[in-house]
């Protein structure tokens, strides 16, 4: 198959490269640079450029038909939770438009699989139980960023079923860890990398909120392993690529709970140093619990999550002595 990512050269989407191109399949990357480098990308054939301005839509529809194009992984997007309350609209512009130009761009160039990035920011604040969350739980995403994955989700199946696409989002929960060094993730946007940033600065952690219903206080998150994410997006392309049937939705995380307290030990693990966090008052709209259930992911697909929560950290900390501290967000 002849896969176009968009987003291909940021810290996911490299990875889903680095896969397909692993076991033989054809890539090109559709990036805009802003967060992503070009070195993740290497030889693989890629374009620069804005996919949510208009004439986007032309673009990636002659980029399609020129190499043949089977299927489209659309990762391209804001992510920042906080910057998408401070500018919603241009949030809404970037990303719906971003992703309006790939569906108009399948639909003229006859490609008929796709992959959704969405995330586990559709629930928002989650069940308020201790169960796993399931794709047919409540969404009701409390920021601007989280409202467009979720406004994603409908857009891409009413083009979907307009155009006759086999499409499928993909409800992320918290992802770390790296394939390589070289792959690793540069901006402090998550946990992890954000530990990272604090401890090469000299200066401890910090952790928002210590008195949450939870074992130990602190809040309570499912992560899954980068690779064992782009493993999801390969399993879910196969899938259609058989002629199989698929769900819509799909949740993908370890289906396990690990505290903030768990990670900072798990980076003690990896990095051989003894440190204290900080503990600052919760941040408003940080929910207790938001745990996967991927049981339908396994169940359907055959997908579950291979690597642990120290995996991640160890994989992460050696991105992290080799390229420095994270970028800034």
């Amino acid at each position: 198959m002849t896969v176009l990512i968009t987003g291909g050269a940021g810290y996911i989407g490299a990875h889903v490269l680095a896969a397909l191109e692993a076991r033989g399949d054809t890539a090109v990357v559709v990036d805009d640079l802003t967060t992503g480098t070009p070195e993740k990308v290497g030889a693989t054939p890629h374009f620069n450029f804005d996919i949510s301005t208009t004439g986007a839509a032309d673009a990636l529809a002659d980029i399609m038909q020129a190499l043949e194009v089977t299927s489209v992984i659309h990762f391209a997007a804001k992510k920042q939770v906080g910057e998408s309350v401070a500018r919603p609209a241009w949030y809404y512009q970037q990303n719906m438009g971003g992703l309006a130009n790939v569906l108009e761009a399948m639909q003229r160039a006859d490609v008929k699989s796709l992959v959704f990035s969405s995330s586990a920011a559709v629930y928002g604040l989650g069940t308020g139980s201790d169960e796993p969350i399931r794709e047919d739980d409540v969404k009701n995403p409390i920021n601007p960023y989280g409202q467009t994955k979720l406004a994603g989700e409908w857009l891409v199946q009413a083009a979907a079923k307009a155009a006759g696409i086999s499409a499928v989002s993909l409800r992320y929960f918290n992802v770390a860890g790296a394939g390589s060094d070289e792959l690793a993730d540069r901006f402090a946007l998550n946990l992890v990398p954000m530990i990272f940033e604090k401890l090469a600065e000299g200066k401890s952690p910090l952790v928002f909120g210590d008195d949450y219903p939870t074992p130990d206080g602190t809040c309570v998150r499912d992560y899954v392993h980068v690779v064992d994410l782009a493993d999801a997006h390969l399993a879910v392309l196969d899938a259609i690529a058989a002629g199989e049937p698929v769900s819509a939705e799909y949740n993908v995380g370890r289906g396990e709970g690990y505290s903030v307290f768990d990670v900072l030990d798990a980076v003690r693990r990896a990095s051989g140093q003894q440190f204290e966090a900080d503990v600052a008052p919760r941040r408003p709209g940080d929910p207790a619990l938001l745990v996967a259930d991927a049981s339908r992911i396994k169940d359907e697909l055959g997908w579950t999550a291979r690597y642990s929560l120290d995996d991640m950290v160890t994989s992460a900390w050696s991105g992290f002595e080799r390229n420095g501290a994270p970028v800034k967000a």
